[in-house]
């Protein structure tokens, strides 16, 4: 799966985009390790809207198996 990190989430991130393999794995086990290690993308990663295949997940304990890209959006603010 292609994870496709925008704005804030990318600065954390340190890469705009990157492959896991998310077979039989959760939102929430593939955003853990995600947060591995990185605090900063952890916080941001916590408030964050994910969307699988263009589909926003309102329950992290969705089984991401089969879903090609997920995206994480940050927050954001402007006018």
């Amino acid at each position: 799966m292609e994870v496709r990190f925008f704005a804030g989430a990318a600065e954390a991130a340190g890469v705009d985009s990157l492959e896991i393999d998310a077979s039989g794995r959760t939102a929430d086990e593939v955003v853990a390790e995600l947060s591995g290690g990185n605090e900063r993308l952890a916080k941001v990663l916590g408030v964050s809207a994910l969307l699988a295949d263009g589909t926003r997940i309102n329950d992290r304990s969705a089984d991401l198996s089969g879903v090609a890209a997920l995206d994480v959006l940050p927050p954001f603010a402007g006018g």
